[in-house]
């Protein structure tokens, strides 16, 4: 069992910045076990379908949706256990709550992670 705590959101201007940040924990779940994992990054805005954002796998291979490519950024620190979502030149559009994903496999899709957060309110501006 993994436990995923999202936290960095918040209000900002378009052309804004935000880091976003995703805690995992478990009572079995050191570092070593970690780095095993695939992590993502999807959103969902309001009555919307859930979408991709971002994933990065054990092998350190980042994907992007089209739509954030040039400008947020995934990476995880797997001492700590957690990876970050860097999103950069924020617009409008990128308006959703954010939630956090781990998996086995890397995948661009929500049905293949096993453990989700409860999401973190991204609201940008114009």
């Amino acid at each position: 069992q993994v436990q995923l705590v999202e936290s960095g959101g918040g209000a900002v201007q378009a052309g804004g910045s935000l880091r976003l940040s995703c805690a995992a924990s478990g009572g079995t779940l050191n570092s070593g076990a970690f780095s095993n994992y695939a992590m993502g990054w999807f959103r969902s805005a309001p009555g919307k379908e859930r979408e991709f954002v971002a994933r990065i796998g054990w092998s350190g291979l980042t994907r992007y949706a089209d739509s954030v490519k040039g400008r947020f950024t995934i990476s995880r620190d797997n001492a700590q256990k957690t990876v970050f979502l860097q999103m950069n030149s924020l617009r409008p559009e990128d308006t959703a709550v954010y939630y956090c994903a781990a998996g086995i496999a890397v995948s661009s899709s929500s049905s293949g992670y096993d453990y989700w957060g409860q999401g973190t309110q991204v609201t940008v501006s114009s």
